[in-house]
């Protein structure tokens, strides 16, 4: 055996060790985050409609959408305003694409806030990792998480307008 053979698994086991570390802050829930201030935009719940996506996409995808939107909504926009208008978010289409800036994941839906509709469309990029081959569930939920808070991002934009 040559002398360098344990110096590089040890190596090894201790890159491992760090990148296991690094994914285990990965699986933490995020839903039912409020904001501890408001926004400004005085909202009062946030209702999420996910009942189009169940037929556009099944489970579980269409579920991780449900439990990710509105703690998104709620981080960026605020909400529990005493009296505000409540948000009713209706998401239609969500596609995970293939990965890079040519084919982008994407989230369609319309919002209604005190009684003005307004038609979202979100974009997030997705980069492939080698982790989501050997963890392909938690990749997708990522995804859906990220399309979720880009969503959240272009509505507080068009909100604003």
């Amino acid at each position: 055996m040559p002398k360098d053979a344990l110096t590089r698994r040890a190596a090894l086991l201790g890159f491992g060790a760090f990148a296991c570390a690094g994914l285990s802050g990965c699986n933490t829930p995020t839903a039912g985050v409020q904001p501890a201030g408001g926004s400004g935009l005085g909202i009062g719940a946030i209702d999420v409609d996910t009942t189009p996506l169940l037929s556009y996409v099944g489970n579980p995808t269409a579920g991780w959408a449900q439990a990710d939107l509105p703690a998104a909504l709620a981080r960026v926009l605020g909400s529990g305003a005493p009296g505000g208008p409540p948000l009713h978010v209706r998401v239609d289409t969500l596609y995970l694409g293939g990965g890079g800036p040519a084919d982008p994941d994407s989230m369609r839906g319309v919002a209604t806030l005190g009684g003005r509709m307004i038609h979202v469309y979100a974009t997030s990029t997705y980069f492939s990792s080698p982790t989501d081959q050997a963890l392909p569930e938690q990749a997708l939920q990522g995804r859906v998480q990220a399309v979720s808070q880009a969503f959240a991002y272009w509505l507080k934009r068009k909100l604003r307008a």
